[in-house]
């Protein structure tokens, strides 16, 4: 079989915004500019506050695995961009290099409102759980939860919905955004409460928030929601319930595996 070749870039924009939809909106000029699409938007507010984070995918004339490819498709961007991002460093670890303008001036020419932008290009395709049936560009993904309360109605707390993504990456950064993605077609609210780095992986564990039902019921839940096949069969016990997908064989870069859990509150704390 051929190998893919192709390079995709990811700009990943933070943005200071009062909600979701208002920090989708002040992308949609860049994303008409650079002809891309928003894959993925969540709230990053536990690392700064206010803020939200929106990534965009589009293709790259470059093509290749190296160090050259990966870099110049990275180069070529912020050049289309402007002499002043271009002046921003490229680094490259195979398979993907990235740029990051912590420029708020430079960063809010493109996106009102916006703090900060990451540029990557990644080998090997779509890194988001193989997938390509993304989330639509102008609007949320219609299944995710509203927001629900910690409480029911009698007082009693609700089951907590956990997610553990592992990714192909060697930096943290690499590995943040495709967690995130993951993250926004469950929940609104998504919560990083630990990194682990064991290469090739990063795993990034998320608290999705309180969710309706029974232990089961919402992990099938959000395993629906998710898609896919190869998910693991569901384990049970009193106080867990969960599911695992993992790629096979494990990609060059992206999404390794992914485990969905439904916590018992009355055990976790």
């Amino acid at each position: 079989m051929a190998e893919n070749t192709e390079l995709e870039l990811l700009i990943t924009v933070v943005v200071a915004a009062d909600d979701e939809p208002s920090a989708r909106a002040a992308c949609r000029g860049l994303v008409q500019r650079i002809g891309g699409r928003i894959v993925a938007s969540g709230d990053c507010s536990d690392e700064e506050p206010g803020c939200w984070s929106v990534t965009i995918s589009r293709g790259s004339a470059e093509t290749g695995q190296h160090v050259a490819g990966l870099s110049r498709a990275v180069r070529n961007f912020l050049r289309a961009l402007g002499p002043d991002y271009a002046r921003h460093r490229v680094s490259c670890e195979p398979p993907t290099a990235w740029a990051v303008v912590d420029h708020p001036d430079l960063v809010g020419d493109l996106v009102g409102g916006g703090e900060r932008m990451l540029v990557e290009a990644w080998s090997g395709g779509s890194i988001l759980f193989g997938r390509s049936d993304l989330a639509d560009p102008d609007e949320p993904p219609a299944q995710v939860s509203q927001g629900i309360g910690d409480v029911d109605e009698h007082g009693n707390l609700r089951p907590r919905l956990r997610l553990l993504v592992e990714v192909v990456t060697e930096r943290r950064a690499g590995a943040e955004w495709p967690a995130r993605a993951v993250a926004s077609r469950l929940s609104r609210t998504a919560t990083i409460t630990e990194y682990a780095i064991d290469p090739p992986l990063v795993r990034v564990a998320m608290d999705l928030g309180p969710a309706l039902g029974d232990l089961p019921e919402i992990v099938l839940g959000a395993m629906s929601t998710l898609g896919g096949t190869g998910w693991s069969r569901l384990r049970v016990d009193e106080h867990r319930a969960t599911t695992r997908w993992t790629a096979a064989p494990t990609p060059p870069s992206g999404v390794a595996s992914i485990e969905i859990s439904a916590i018992d509150p009355e055990t976790d704390k």
